[in-house]
């Protein structure tokens, strides 16, 4: 449960984005501007079980942002919207361009880390009321996933959880949850290319989430 008069932002890469429409993203709690996955998920329903709170919902995920993407947009696309609550989501995008010959654009682990932070620093001097929910960046063995994307995304989730402790922010396990996930269905039920969830996936998701910000 969001406390009353709480703005909830979610951040990250196309697994947040997921084809909102931008168009529609100024507004908060617009059904179109909040995408066809786990952020639409969650905000359904947190709007729906707290319609008195003044729940005010934006998602600002753009697809294939890596972190320092979203660093550089910090002040249009967080800063000025001025959430209570940040969630983010991002780093598949950091090993996935590296491990793509044709972008060979990757972002280090240090340099993720040390942008990441920056990031979080930015944001709870301007903002020190503020909240974080750090998502782990996660992978499925199936689709473009190669063995050698699985070691370095460990390397990111033990940045965020790193961060997450350091920022006393609500970290939520995502690649854990799809690990355990597996026990019930092949990782492509759950994510056909390893890296976009399906439905199922972006429902689990939304789930998890809720569960592991419930005490926000």
């Amino acid at each position: 449960m969001m406390p009353n008069s709480t703005t909830l932002l979610f951040q990250g890469d196309s697994i947040t984005d997921c084809a909102r429409n931008r168009e529609a993203g100024a507004s908060p709690n617009s059904l179109p501007a909040l995408g066809q996955g786990y952020a639409l998920m969650v905000a359904a329903e947190l709007l729906s079980s707290q319609p008195a709170d003044d729940l005010r919902i934006f998602n600002r995920g753009i697809s294939g942002n890596r972190i320092v993407d979203l660093y550089a947009r910090i002040q249009s696309d967080i800063l000025n919207l001025k959430p209570n609550v940040l969630s983010i989501l991002i780093g598949v995008n950091d090993t996935w361009h590296g491990k793509n010959p044709d972008w060979s654009n990757g972002v280090s682990i240090p340099k993720y880390e040390r942008i990441y932070r920056d990031l979080l620093n930015e944001v709870r001097e301007a903002l020190p009321a503020l909240k974080f929910v750090l998502c782990e960046p996660f992978v499925l063995r199936c689709g473009v996933v190669r063995e050698d994307w699985v070691e370095e995304i460990d390397g990111r989730r033990a940045v965020v959880a790193k961060l997450a402790k350091e920022f006393g922010a609500v970290l939520v396990p995502f690649q854990t949850m799809f690990d355990e996930a597996l026990k019930l269905a092949p990782p492509e039920y759950w994510a056909a290319d390893g890296v976009h969830p399906s439905a199922a996936g972006h429902s689990l998701m939304a789930k998890y989430w809720l569960k592991q910000t419930a005490g926000i």
